[in-house]
């Protein structure tokens, strides 16, 4: 169902993807927008490893929601920030891209988990997670993504 890479040679593992959709801070979520139009913004994300999903969170109406209520299937790119070789000007980056399938999570309880999620990726004060928790909590819509196909490459750009 899904193409295989062209240029296989610079197909990453499927480690090294997973430790790619962990470690960076954000990526472009992909769905078919308003009038059939590709409508991508970039969203913070929280890979779990316990369940091999991807959660992100964000207002509970606008464009994204209509898009995911119309569609659910999306996909999400997540670029490292790349490295440059000894003595070369060329920036080597590698990105990773999630085929699925997304939804609203709509228990409450499990919302706050996926929140605590992706505030623990970007800081560890537990005092001012849990503040911002109680007074965000209930405006957040909290998102799934499971993945149906998921593939890496790295590109020197040259």
């Amino acid at each position: 169902m899904f193409r295989e890479m062209r240029r296989s040679k610079q197909q990453l593992p499927e480690v090294e993807c997973i430790e790619i959709l962990k470690s960076q801070p954000r990526g472009i979520l992909s769905m078919v927008g308003d009038d059939g139009y590709p409508y991508g913004i970039p969203l913070s994300h929280w890979y779990c490893e316990a369940d091999g999903k991807i959660y992100f969170h964000g207002a509970k109406e606008g464009h994204k929601v209509d898009a995911i209520k119309r569609c659910d299937k999306v996909s999400f790119c997540v670029c490292d920030q790349g490295y440059r070789e000894a003595d070369e000007w060329a920036l080597n980056i590698r990105s990773v891209i999630v085929f699925g399938r997304i939804r609203v999570v709509e228990d409450s309880e499990r919302a706050m988990h996926i929140c605590r999620g992706l505030s623990y990726k970007f800081t560890s004060d537990t005092e001012r997670i849990e503040e911002d928790i109680r007074y965000a909590g209930p405006k957040v819509l909290c998102l799934e993504l499971t993945p149906e196909h998921i593939t890496g490459k790295k590109v020197k750009e040259s």
